[in-house]
């Protein structure tokens, strides 16, 4: 059995971090200094020195004063202003002397045979272009080579750029905003007296139309938006495109609108929302809908004026056959506010027929079913919402792979680009939220020690120590202090812990319970086994301190190692604590989709927990503000 050594999967073995990573080289951390957020101490925190134990005999006349301190807190990461690039104006002036390689130069040959458009790079200089950085040195880079053009011949533009003008038009169709990519097209109708006024025109729509065309394939493969800019909860790698490489494409292409048209996404889950978003475009809200006040939470034998809606909704949302049923029920309520117990088995059934835990309790999901969730206009901002975020994505997910949907609950196992099968899962609080970020599942520990967080140390289990040292040692928890195993009762819980670790052995109610899922990263997130499996039964699951917790681990354990559930509940059985190599790459996706496609390819909707949709909407508005602001 392999030894895992890296930083990265320590930190992965120890808990589930909420603080906010900073990484620097794995070297220069201690073990928890890896969980607090990779940052090095600074002098003031160190510890005492080791030949000081940790204990009673720390304590000095001085922390007579510590122990009235308010404990400390780590916080989580946290979500930003976005701040969008600004556009650079393209640097036309230095295309007036092209270094030509190759055929002749055009501006060499006789004055009778020069083409109309010859002449016009004088006119360079006065145009006025702005363009993302990238997109802008492409330009500079492409036009700084040639003498020749893309779009423009004659005295007018070319079919090719018809063809542009118009794929750029449908960007909608994509998800993306047509008005980032518009041009100014000089018009077929001009004043052939003055000519100079017209190749001015041309030249601009051509430096613009390039600008725009190297913009939408920028947008289209990797995003609009920088994911990382959104909040310290994003963690990706954003993709790079060659720009310079697509525009001498579009030169020796002879059709460009297929061209642009495969720079867009392929995967099976972006097409799907594709056509869900060419859907719901052809649609009007054609059924009655009945409204919930925001934030409603009923109960049975509560009064609340909201009821009313509610029964209206199970009314016109419910099965023929349920309504058959609970008729006698439903033709007697007459629009009090008084949940009385005479309309709890109508709920139950109609959450039941949902597929809603059926608890007679009215919450968020049970009003999403009766009002019908999201509106038209709702679900389309989620779908162009959805469609940036894939392109965050590689284009394509792999044959293998667990698919974690934040917002859906669900972790899904895919094998030969089929799923096989999905399970719920519980992911973290809105205090303390699952990343969105990507990774290789490496290895499959059983019987785990739980490494507690140095964030749960502060935040929950300090306060407590503090008044009760001896509470993890009663507990089964062991505690170490620069490696060395000391009773709780002998550490100085007023002082740093940074170099205090705390672990749970195995047990049947270790926290982990029998095994965990690991896959590297900066965030100490994993998939694993919990004891607490009524969480399960819930439909609002943001429930764990960060990690996802699932509700049969050993199947998907068996997945991933390639093996039989039988021989992971061996493994499990024979009590040790072992790390078994997961030799196949499998990618996790540790996603956050609030409309995202199902095994069958139908488009499903879910709540925003995290309110991530907003933040997004957000950034789409700074990009668009910056892209149009005036030079």
């Amino acid at each position: 059995m392999r030894v895992i050594k890296s930083a990265a999967v320590v930190a992965l073995m120890s808990g589930c971090a909420v603080a906010a990573m900073d990484v620097q080289p794995a070297s220069a951390l201690t073990f928890m200094d890896f969980i607090r957020g990779g940052k090095k101490r600074d002098v003031q925190e160190q510890v005492q020195p080791r030949q000081q134990r940790p204990g009673v005999d720390m304590f000095a006349p001085q922390q007579l004063e510590q122990r009235a301190a308010k404990p400390p807190r780590i916080t989580g990461p946290r979500y930003y202003t976005y701040k969008a690039d600004a556009l650079r104006r393209i640097a036309t002036d230095r295309l007036l002397d092209p270094v030509v390689t190759g055929s002749v130069a055009n501006g060499a040959l006789p004055p009778m045979v020069r083409t109309p458009l010859s002449e016009v790079r004088q006119f360079l200089p006065q145009i006025d272009v702005r363009a993302p950085g990238e997109v802008a040195k492409a330009i500079e880079t492409f036009y700084g080579t040639r003498t020749d053009f893309l779009w423009i011949d004659g005295v007018g533009v070319n079919g090719r750029a018809k063809a542009a003008l118009a794929a750029l038009s449908a960007a909608a169709k994509v998800g993306l905003d047509p008005r980032d990519y518009a041009v100014a097209v000089p018009p077929e109708d001009f004043d052939r007296g003055d000519m100079i006024a017209r190749e001015k025109d041309l030249v601009r729509f051509e430096i613009a139309l390039s600008a725009a065309m190297l913009t939408y394939v920028q947008d289209t493969v990797r995003g609009r938006i920088d994911p990382n800019r959104i909040s310290g909860y994003h963690d990706f790698k954003r993709k790079s495109v060659d720009l310079l490489a697509f525009l001498e494409k579009i030169e020796a292409s002879g059709d460009v609108a297929a061209l642009i048209e495969s720079r867009n996404p392929k995967s099976a889950q972006f097409e799907a929302l594709r056509q869900e978003l060419e859907r719901l475009r052809t649609q009007v809200e054609a059924t009655p809908r009945v409204e919930i006040a925001p934030g409603t939470l009923l109960k049975p034998g509560e009064s609340n004026p909201e009821l009313a809606n509610v029964i209206a909704g199970i009314k016109l949302k419910a099965s023929d056959a349920l309504k058959t049923e609970h008729a006698v029920v439903l033709a007697a309520y007459g629009g009090t506010p008084d949940y009385t117990p005479e309309l709890v088995p109508v709920v139950e059934a109609f959450q039941k027929e949902h597929g809603l835990k059926a608890d007679g309790i009215v919450g968020q999901a049970s009003i999403r079913a009766i009002t019908g969730g999201d509106t038209i206009g709702e679900k389309i901002r989620k779908i162009e919402i959805a469609m940036e975020q894939a392109r965050w994505l590689p284009d394509g997910l792999g044959d293998r792979y667990v698919f974690i949907n934040q917002p859906a609950f669900t972790a899904s196992y895919t094998e030969q680009g089929a799923e096989q099968f999905s399970m719920r899962v519980v992911v973290g609080s809105k205090a303390n939220q699952t990343y969105f970020f990507q990774d290789e599942i490496q290895t499959v520990e059983v019987n785990p020690y739980w490494g507690v967080p140095q964030s749960i140390i502060v935040n929950e289990m300090l306060p407590k120590l503090r008044s009760d040292p001896g509470y993890l040692d009663r507990m089964g928890y062991q505690v170490e202090v620069g490696g060395r195993v000391v009773s709780s009762t002998a550490v100085n819980w007023y002082g740093s812990t940074n170099s205090i670790a705390v672990r749970q052995p195995p047990s049947s109610d270790n926290a982990l319970g029998e095994l965990k899922i690991l896959f590297p990263n900066a965030h100490a997130i994993y998939m694993h086994d919990t004891p607490s499996k009524s969480f399960f039964k819930r439909d609002q699951r943001a429930l764990s301190h960060g990690c996802v917790r699932l509700a049969d681990p050993r199947r998907m354990a068996a997945a991933v190692l390639g093996v039989s559930v039988d021989e992971v509940g061996e493994e499990i059985s024979g009590g040790r604590n072992k790390a078994l190599p997961v030799s196949a790459k499998v990618p996790v996706y540790v996603s956050y989709f609030t409309a995202w496609p199902n095994k069958d390819g139908t488009v499903e909707y879910f709540n925003d927990v995290y309110e991530r949709d907003m933040y997004v909407n957000r950034a789409f508005e700074a990009t668009r503000k910056a892209r149009h602001a005036e030079g």
